[in-house]
């Protein structure tokens, strides 16, 4: 069985990955000349349940050796009074738990590894049609006027994915979550800070974040709010720098300083995908952001599109043909992750509140951040963290 797999980030990969160990023929093809991670994204986490999926097809190595542990995170109000910590999500039984990782790194790596198991990735292959072949089979254009035919689709091509509006034009597409993403990694800046934990922000004006990393440096993101979506020219318009700096100058907390010792950074929206009615038609179907994009705050992008990858192979492997094969996937997995969807859209909200919000918010949080340790919440959270991809 052929696999063509539209997009060479973590979906796209580890899909490949699932499909060879699978004892199919899977084949890459990227729209970039490199892989988008490397342009986009500044660093992520992947919790327990993503490391568990890469476990299965033997590529885990990859975020333990280029990423480091993330074990806790604080929570401090812009006064900078802590309200509390709670753990990033068990721990798995050898003692692996969650790990952050650039996202270059994490994108090199896993591309390297499907090339050295000889896999093909093409680039500067981007999707402008496809149609399923009568007797089965699917045949795909390009915008450069090359063609390739298999057996099945996969668009593993992101949030804005052009699988999804082939597979169903009246797919809807994502939505704008009223927030900005930007970050980056300083030096030089003294901070009273564990390596590994996180330290998390609820600004008066924007929503900071960091962590250290285990040489010293740190890794920051912000999410300054924008009710309109900006356009392009407005994301890369000068003075970025300055004005995450007057957003944060406001609190008491060293986010105006990190940012200021910062290198270059960017600015791009937030979205979120919260329901898309068809996942597959025929022998095309689609996987990870493409399918069901998670806001950041939610720590479940990167791990969703692993468990996504090794449950689709696993589906084309066993099931009598694609098509049962694409709705045994889409019945396993739909309810999962509309569930981490809706979940991360909720803790997005709390990013985006005014000062009657953000008080309540202050009074309460400290509240459930207690009560978020203890074992009856920690079990409670296992839906989330305790997933286990199945092979």
């Amino acid at each position: 069985m052929r696999v063509l797999i539209m997009g060479a980030g973590v979906a796209g990969t580890v899909v490949a990955l699932a499909a060879q160990k699978a004892g199919l023929e899977p084949v890459v093809y990227e729209a970039y000349q490199e892989s988008a991670g490397l342009e986009h994204g500044i660093y992520l986490g992947v919790a327990v349940n993503g490391l568990h999926a890469l476990r299965v097809v033997d590529a885990h190595q990859v975020v333990l050796d280029a990423g480091f542990p993330s074990g806790r995170m604080s929570f401090f109000s812009g006064t900078g009074k802590k309200l509390g910590a709670m753990a990033m999500g068990p721990v798995l039984d050898d003692g692996t738990v969650t790990h952050t990782i650039r996202r270059s790194d994490l994108y090199r790596g896993l591309a390297a590894e499907t090339v050295r198991r000889g896999i093909r990735i093409e680039h500067g292959k981007r999707l402008t049609s496809a149609r399923p072949v009568v007797g089965g089979g699917v045949i795909v254009e390009f915008a450069d006027g090359t063609t390739a035919e298999g057996d099945v689709l996969v668009g593993a091509d992101g949030v804005h994915s052009a699988t999804r509006k082939v597979i169903d034009p009246a797919n809807p597409g994502p939505r704008y979550t009223g927030l900005g993403n930007t970050g980056g990694f300083s030096r030089g800046v003294d901070l009273d800070a564990e390596p590994g934990s996180y330290v998390m922000v609820w600004g008066k004006r924007c929503f900071f974040g960091y962590t250290v990393s285990p040489d010293g440096e740190i890794w920051w993101f912000a999410n300054p709010p924008s009710k309109a979506e900006l356009a392009p020219g407005e994301l890369r318009a000068p003075g970025l720098r300055e004005r995450l700096v007057a957003l944060l100058a406001v609190d008491r907390t060293p986010g105006a300083a990190i940012v200021e010792a910062s290198a270059e950074f960017k600015l791009s929206n937030q979205y979120d995908l919260p329901a898309v009615p068809t996942w597959s038609r025929g022998p095309m179907v689609i996987v990870g952001d493409a399918a069901h994009a998670v806001s950041p705050a939610s720590g479940q992008g990167v791990s969703l599109a692993c468990e996504d990858a090794v449950t689709l192979a696993r589906c084309l492997r066993d099931a009598a043909d694609v098509p049962a094969a694409l709705a045994a996937y889409e019945l396993e997995r739909r309810e999962r992750v509309e569930r981490v969807v809706k979940w991360g859209a909720g803790m997005n909200n709390t990013k985006k509140q005014g000062p009657m919000g953000r008080m309540v918010r202050d009074l309460v949080l400290p509240l459930i951040l207690k009560k978020g340790g203890s074992p009856a919440e920690l079990a409670r959270m296992n839906w989330l963290f305790a997933h286990q991809s199945v092979w």
